[in-house]
């Protein structure tokens, strides 16, 4: 195209107020400039700063975040990858709740980094729970307490087996008797049956898979007049906004959630512009603490 032709194409795009298609250009350079985030659950606070933290570091990177709800669903999920395949240039999964071949059949065919979710397939940002389920017990045995229970999450969540695992093994080399409940739903709506069974396993302590289930567990405890921590003491994971000013306010796991979402990207950026030479980061890992509130107290006489 000579000089003169593409100067008069540029004035009658100019006169006309055309903007070039996003969805052609990507088309031309096989990049779209956007990422799908993938979370289990949108309402869950947890994911709040997940998404923050990917957001803020797409923006820097000049790309666009694409939000999906898979609504606790691996179907869900896997569909929505499966969908996406050429509008998105890769994909953030937040705790995937896809068993290990699934995972390991889309990581080989796009772009992906997985958030609390580790795999052998998938570069992979963990939260190092595990290490803070120790603290947990660590804290409810030096207030006496040798009854606990773990309230277990959702069944495909591999996180939540992760945290069993070291629960059982960790509380049985400490003598304690050792209880496990559940599945539960992650919410809040779940919590009246979770501490219902609870109480039913002569535990003092609960270990909670996560905060909305521990908040949940609160207010049954309070309607039915056990105290807490007087009756029984409880430990959720996430600190949440919100875990603060619940009544009581809730002992809990933290860890830098929005720095897990920021680095999740930034290693998915390493895929997508790779250096020459240079080796792609395959595994972060998220340090976690004990924040000690007002849920946890001497076990019962």
């Amino acid at each position: 195209m000579n000089q003169h032709t593409r100067q008069r194409i540029q004035e009658a795009a100019a006169q006309l107020n055309y903007v070039p298609s996003s969805q052609a250009k990507g088309l031309s350079s096989g990049r779209t400039g956007t990422v799908a985030v993938l979370v289990p659950d949108i309402t869950n606070p947890f994911y709040f700063d997940i998404i923050r933290g990917t957001q803020h570091q797409l923006k820097a990177a000049g790309l666009t975040q694409l939000l999906v709800d898979t609504e606790e669903s691996s179907e869900m999920e896997l569909d929505a990858l499966h969908k996406m395949r050429r509008s998105a240039d890769g994909f953030v999964l937040a705790a995937s709740r896809l068993t290990d071949a699934q995972l390991a059949e889309v990581a080989g065919s796009q772009p992906l980094v997985t958030i609390n979710r580790a795999s052998a397939d998938a570069p992979s940002v963990v939260i190092d729970t595990p290490s803070a389920i120790i603290q947990a017990l660590d804290h409810l045995a030096s207030l006496g307490h040798n009854r606990v229970c773990y309230v277990g999450g959702p069944p495909t969540s591999w996180s939540n087996e992760m945290r069993w695992k070291v629960f059982e093994e960790d509380s049985r080399r400490r003598g304690m008797e050792t209880h496990r409940i559940g599945p539960f739903i992650p919410k809040t709506t779940s919590g009246a049956a979770a501490a219902d069974a609870a109480l039913r396993t002569g535990a003092t302590a609960c270990v909670v898979f996560n905060d909305l289930l521990a908040i949940g567990m609160l207010q049954r405890l309070q309607a039915r007049g056990i105290r807490v921590p007087e009756d029984m003491s409880i430990v959720g994971s996430d600190d949440i906004f919100g875990a603060d000013f619940c009544n009581p306010p809730l002992t809990t796991i933290s860890s830098p959630i929005e720095q897990a979402g920021r680095v999740a990207v930034a290693m998915l950026l390493s895929q997508l512009n790779p250096v020459p030479g240079g080796a792609s980061r395959k595994l972060a890992v998220m340090p976690t603490h004990l924040t000690i509130r007002q849920s946890t107290g001497p076990a019962p006489d």
